[in-house]
């Protein structure tokens, strides 16, 4: 009898679009596709960050693509997919926090985090799951939800609303395109160390709470999502679908 194979974690020949790319936990999601030989296209808002994010990557000789461009805007994606060759792999990483009381939060700020974290991320999924299965694209989709889309949180009764119902629209989204052999899976964090989490956490009492939290005894880190992302994205994971792989030091085994 031959010994079982391992399935490959490389990505050599697939192509990836990773959106919020140009920094924090997008942007080490784009490296770790990038190194693990994927052709990889960040997208943001701004071109000055994405300018800087392929400039940074170019000098461990790593080629990120940069495509500018406002996820809320569904036109306007619909146009820039156009743009781009078939993908293989996309990361929904765009997403907003707007932290309030729940009995404070405005409908700006509703709206706000719900258009990135959700509508947008429906939409773009939308798009390039249905680009896949025409051309007959095997393809990943990987949300990067988070630990508050399976338990509360203080003060994030809208980003706990928005990542519960990515859980729910990954599952969804699994189900329907499983026969064209298409994975929909989350990947959920815990609370990163990143350039915007970085004044959260200077509150002792926040860190307190954060810590007391978590399992493992420190912060993530991002390098702590890129073997996850490349994991999900690579045929190591082919039987893996509707899926959400914790990264949270074992906040929600609790």
């Amino acid at each position: 009898m031959p010994l079982p194979q391992t399935p490959s974690f490389l990505l050599n020949g697939r192509r990836a679009l990773v959106t919020g790319g140009s920094k924090g936990l997008g942007f080490a999601c784009a490296v770790a596709l990038a190194r693990a030989g994927a052709e990889v296209w960040i997208a943001a808002r701004s071109t000055e960050d994405l300018a800087c994010a392929a400039e940074l990557a170019a000098t461990e000789g790593l080629a990120l693509r940069p495509l500018t461009l406002d996820i809320t805007d569904a036109r306007r994606v619909e146009n820039a997919l156009a743009g781009l060759p078939p993908l293989d792999i996309l990361v929904n990483s765009a997403g907003l926090a707007r932290h309030q009381p729940f009995l404070e939060v405005s409908e700006e700020n509703f709206d706000a985090v719900m258009a990135l974290n959700l509508r947008a991320t429906f939409f773009i999924s939308q798009q390039v799951a249905r680009r896949m299965r025409e051309e007959k694209i095997t393809g990943s989709i990987i949300h990067i939800s988070s630990q508050m889309g399976h338990v509360g949180g203080p003060q994030r009764s809208v980003y706990c609303a928005s990542k519960f119902a990515l859980e729910g629209l990954t599952r969804s989204m699994a189900l329907e395109l499983g026969e064209a052999g298409i994975r929909v899976n989350t990947l959920c964090p815990t609370f990163i160390e990143t350039e915007l989490s970085r004044q959260s956490l200077r509150d002792p009492e926040f860190r307190r709470f954060v810590m007391s939290n978590i399992k493992l005894p420190r912060l993530g880190q991002v390098e702590d999502i890129m073997g996850p992302v490349v994991f999900l994205a690579s045929d190591a994971a082919g039987m893996i679908t509707g899926s959400a792989l914790m990264v949270d030091g074992g906040w929600t085994a609790t």
